[in-house]
C-alpha cells in the first residue's frame, strides 16, 4: 500500500537518525475497547511446590495495567539503547527476484546487538527497574539463549548478580549462547538441574529428558524464590516485556514512511509474544482507530502451535504450577514441546494480551513445519545476506508465503517481517538442515487433548 502522494524510495536501506529514537514506548490498553480477563491465584495445594514470589517493580506493574497510550522511556535506558538503536529496515530485493514476487518485502533486524536479538530491549528496562528497587540478583530461564544472553548483558551494565537455567537441548545444541552468558558474568546450568528441587525430581523420574522453558521458568522460579536479594525476570509474555519491545514498531512506522509504502501485512514469529508484539502493535493502533487494514500474521512451529490449534483457557505460565493463572491460548503447561529447532518458539502458552487480540479477530495464526522454515531461512541468508535465528526464519518463511500467495494472485502488497535475531549461533540447525537430518513433527489431536485435560478448572470459564 502506497502513502498519500508519496513517491517510493529507491533506496534498499531505511536509517534513522539517533535523535529519531523513540522516546516512549506504545501502549495499546489505552486503544482497546475491552480489559483483558484478570490473573487468578494458583490453588493452594499447589503451594507445597513453592510460594510465588515474583515482586515486580510497581513501576513495571503500572506499565502492565495502567491506560497511558505513549509511556516515556528512562534515560538511562535509552542512554543504553543508543549502543544500537535505531535498528536498520531493508528491502529484500533480492529475496523477491527470487521468488519471482510482484510483493515488495521489507524487514526490520534486530540482530545487531551483543544478545544478538530483540530481547536486549526489555532485559535493558526490566535490569534498570529492579535495580531501582534495590535487587541485587535476577534468575531467569531462557530458551534458545537469546533472552538469557540478553539478560546477562543487563545485568552486567547495572552490576547485578544473574543465573540462567537454559532448556537442555539449547545448552547442548547452542554451546556458544551459554559462553557469551559466561562472558558477561552470568552462572549458567542446563535445565532440569541438580540446583533446584524441582529439576532433581524431573531428572530422577526421567534421566534423559531434554527440558522446556516452562520448565526452566519454573526452576528460576524456585531460585528466586530461595533468597531474598534475588527476583525472577521474564522475557516475554507479559505486558511489561511486549511493551518494551513496541519500540520496534514505532522505528519501522517511521521507516515506512521513508520507503513511501505503508505495510498491507506484517509477519512474525510467535513464542510468547514479545517479538511479534514488538513489531505489530504500533500498526495494529492504526487499525483500531479506523485508519488502515493491515493484516498481521503470527507464524508458529507445527509442533508448537498454540494459536492455532490451542484452546483459550487459564493455565499456569511455568511447569511447576505456582505463578497465577493466565487465560491465554495455550497447550497446556504440561505440553511436552518435541526436539525441534525452534528455541524460544517451544512456548507452551501465548501472552494473555496476543492472546485476547487474537481471540477477538485482529490477529492471524499459521503453523508450518520446521524443514520447510529452514527452506526459507536458507534461502533468506543466500539472497539478503543475513542468516535468520530459527525464530526468525518462521518469519522469514511467513512472509515468502505471503511474497507467493502474492504472485499468484497477481497483486503487489507490501510485506514487512521482522527478524527478531541472527542465526549464527544456530549452526548446529542449520547443519541439521543441510546434512539432511531434520525431521518434521506431527501432533496429534489425541496429544494435545491429553495435555489439555491437565489445565485447571477455572470457575470463571464455566467449567
Amino acid at each position: 500500500m502506497q502513502l498519500g502522494t508519496q513517491v517510493s524510495d529507491p533506496r534498499y536501506r531505511f536509517d534513522l537518525a539517533p535523535e529519531q529514537m523513540p522516546e516512549h514506548w506504545y501502549n495499546i490498553l489505552a486503544d482497546l475497547d475491552f480489559e483483558l480477563p484478570p490473573d487468578l491465584p494458583p490453588p493452594v495445594s499447589n503451594h507445597e511446590n513453592g510460594a510465588f514470589k515474583m515482586q515486580v517493580p510497581m513501576e513495571i506493574i503500572r506499565q502492565s495495567i495502567g491506560k497511558m497510550r505513549y509511556v516515556p522511556i528512562p534515560e538511562e535506558v535509552r542512554n543504553a539503547y543508543r549502543q544500537w538503536r535505531p535498528t536498520p529496515v531493508f528491502r529484500a530485493v533480492n529475496l523477491e527476484k527470487a521468488l519471482g514476487t510482484s510483493a515488495r518485502i521489507y524487514f526490520k533486524y534486530e540482530g545487531g546487538n551483543t544478545s544478538g536479538s530483540h530481547k536486549l530491549n526489555t532485559a535493558i528496562a526490566q535490569a534498570y527497574y529492579y535495580k531501582k528497587a534495590g535487587v541485587k540478583r535476577l534468575t531467569t530461564g531462557t530458551g534458545a539463549g537469546q533472552w538469557g544472553t540478553a539478560l546477562s548483558a543487563a545485568c552486567h551494565m547495572f552490576g547485578m548478580e544473574c543465573k540462567v537455567y537454559m532448556v537442555g537441548i539449547s545448552y547442548q545444541q547452542k554451546p556458544y549462547r551459554r559462553s557469551m552468558m559466561k562472558l558477561y558474568g552470568a552462572d549458567v546450568v542446563a535445565s532440569p538441574s541438580t540446583d533446584t528441587r524441582i529439576g532433581r525430581e524431573l531428572l530422577e523420574q526421567d534421566p534423559g529428558t531434554k527440558g522446556n522453558i516452562a520448565l526452566a521458568i519454573a526452576e528460576a522460579l524456585e531460585d528466586a524464590n530461595s533468597r531474598e536479594d534475588t527476583r525472577f525476570c521474564i522475557g516475554s509474555g507479559e505486558n511489561y516485556s511486549i511493551l518494551h519491545q513496541t519500540i520496534i514498531g514505532m522505528e519501522a512506522q517511521q521507516q515506512m514512511e521513508m520507503a513511501g509504502y505503508y505495510p498491507d501485512v506484517v509477519v512474525a514469529s510467535l513464542g510468547a509474544g514479545s517479538n511479534f508484539g514488538g513489531i505489530t502493535l504500533p500498526f495494529l493502533s492504526d487499525n483500531l482507530t479506523g485508519k488502515r487494514s493491515t493484516r498481521f500474521i503470527s507464524v508458529e512451529p507445527a509442533a508448537c502451535p498454540k494459536l492455532s490449534r490451542g484452546e483459550y483457557r487459564y493455565d499456569y505460565t511455568d511447569f511447576s504450577g505456582v505463578t497465577p493463572l493466565e487465560k491465554m491460548y495455550t497447550l497446556g503447561h504440561n505440553y511436552v514441546t518435541p526436539d525441534i529447532h525452534a528455541g524460544g518458539l517451544r512456548y507452551h502458552a501465548t501472552s494473555k494480551l496476543v492472546s485476547a487480540l487474537y481471540d477477538r479477530g485482529y490477529l492471524e495464526a499459521v503453523a508450518y513445519q520446521q524443514r520447510d522454515i529452514f527452506n526459507s531461512g536458507a534461502l533468506f541468508c543466500r539472497e539478503e545476506g543475513i542468516l535468520p535465528a530459527p525464530e526468525s526464519a518462521h518469519a522469514v518463511h511467513g512472509a515468502v508465503m505471503e511474497a507467493i500467495k502474492a504472485r499468484e494472485a497477481g497483486t503487489s502488497p507490501t510485506i514487512l517481517a521482522l527478524i527478531s535475531g541472527h542465526g549464527y549461533f544456530d549452526m548446529t540447525a542449520y547443519e541439521s538442515y543441510m546434512a539432511g537430518n531434520m525431521q518434521d513433527v506431527h501432533i496429534s489431536d489425541e496429544q494435545i487433548q491429553a495435555s489439555l485435560r491437565t489445565l485447571p478448572v477455572v470457575e470463571e470459564e464455566g467449567a
